[in-house]
């Protein structure tokens, strides 16, 4: 018996789409791909085992060096810190030393000068020359000038912060310098900068990023203390090139300037140096 045609029969076109997903074409090259792919073999699967292995171990290898320079590095900046301590500790005890030295030499002279009228005189003479050279400890009213460096940049992308960079000083020597001088020309009798006394042969310089008074390194904030008529020293002071100078710093890059007055100062003696002597030879 025929069976009775269909009335809406599907197109063959939308059911082809319906049914095959996938394009004849790309069917057939993804059919070619896959017959052309090698298929691995325990020799490769092999091989990439011992490939990943090697990376393992240099990468291995690699951190274990790192790990041991750093260590060494940690050692010798240990080492480092722990001479220069050491070097401090034998500077304090030197200093010591020659500080109760030299008090059992003024304290024999004194008893050797003082026996009759012409030691007298000697010892006063030699008195007032320690005096001027800074040779004895110094106390009295006076002024403080204080010196800082500018607060480090909290945006990290300036421009001139990166230039500058951390070991870069604003406050030089030479800065120092001209406030010691202008101290000096404003009557000061005494003069420390940090603690140091300033006296002959006595600089005040940079090496490198560290400034050193005496060969000793100081650090920010920079106090100069100066002894002498608070009132005297505060008004030739105001007028001096340095005043000038340290107020220009404070407004161009942040410098720290303060000046204020002191009732009572106390600054050590000053180191004794032999002064060179030139001869002139005989004949010439």
């Amino acid at each position: 018996m025929r069976k009775p045609p269909i009335r809406n029969p599907t197109p063959s076109l939308l059911k082809s789409l319906m049914s095959e997903h996938l394009d004849p074409g790309y069917a057939a090259a993804s059919a070619t791909k896959a017959s052309r792919t090698p298929r691995r073999t325990p020799t490769d699967v092999v091989l990439a085992v011992v490939g990943v292995v090697l990376i393992g171990s240099v990468f291995g290898v690699a951190l274990s060096r790192v790990d041991v320079l750093r260590s060494d590095a940690s050692g010798q900046v240990h080492d480092l810190v722990e001479t220069v301590r050491e070097a401090e500790s034998r500077s304090d005890t030197m200093e010591r030393t020659r500080a109760t030295l030299a008090g059992e030499v003024e304290s024999a002279r004194s008893s050797v000068l003082q026996s009759d009228n012409d030691g007298a005189s000697i010892l006063s003479s030699l008195r007032r020359i320690e005096s001027a050279a800074g040779a004895e400890t110094s106390s009295g009213a006076g002024i403080a000038v204080v010196v800082t460096e500018p607060p480090a940049s909290e945006n990290l992308s300036d421009v001139s912060q990166k230039k500058r960079g951390r070991s870069a000083a604003t406050v030089l020597d030479r800065d120092l310098q001209v406030v010691v001088n202008s101290l000096w020309a404003s009557g000061a009798e005494a003069i420390a900068v940090n603690g140091i006394r300033i006296g002959p042969n006595v600089t005040i310089r940079q090496a490198g990023g560290a400034m050193l008074v005496d060969n000793h390194p100081v650090f920010s904030p920079y106090e100069v203390d100066a002894i002498g008529s608070p009132e005297q020293l505060q008004v030739r002071f105001a007028v001096s090139d340095a005043h000038l100078r340290m107020s220009a710093l404070t407004q161009l890059y942040d410098v720290g300037f303060e000046v204020r007055s002191e009732d009572s100062l106390e600054l050590p003696a000053a180191a004794i140096r032999t002064a060179p002597r030139a001869q002139q030879e005989g004949g010439r």
